[in-house]
């Protein structure tokens, strides 16, 4: 569980927390289940292959979004809103890829009594190559 995060105790330039997974077909399997995403590309290695000239089967982009999620979460948890999460896929993740969502606070500022701090996200892979750059903008709570 997340300890409280308050806007006074966070600095731009400050690193979150990361958040690290492997990937594999029972993660996909299941963010299909849930999602209603279930896409040949990503569940078979011949559908991947034809459609994109990769090795097999790829992960769905929007896993890696749902992990950034996770990662903000895990900072902050679930009471505090995120107020914004976006992101460009870079690159494609392959089965067993170990994905890490990373942040850092660019911007802290007030705004109609909300304190807001925006970061810069993305997800890195176990190669050191950056696959979805974005941001995201956070409310946290006011110790004042």
């Amino acid at each position: 569980m997340a300890e409280n995060v308050y806007f006074e105790d966070v600095n731009v330039g400050d690193d979150i927390p990361s958040f690290t997974r492997q990937t594999d077909l029972m993660h996909w399997n299941r963010y299909a289940a849930v999602n209603d995403e279930f896409v040949y590309i990503h569940m078979d290695d011949e559908a991947g292959r034809a459609a994109a000239n990769e090795p097999g089967a790829f992960g769905m982009g929007n896993l890696r979004w749902a992990y950034l999620l996770n990662m903000l979460r895990e900072w902050v948890g679930d009471e505090v809103d995120v107020r914004e999460l976006g992101v460009q896929f870079r690159a494609i993740n392959q089965k067993n890829d170990v994905l890490t969502c990373v942040g850092t606070i660019t911007e802290k500022i007030e705004e109609n009594g909300d304190h807001l701090v925006r970061l810069d996200t993305n997800v890195i892979n176990q190669d050191g190559v950056a696959t979805c750059p974005g941001h995201a903008v956070v409310a946290l709570p006011s110790r004042g």
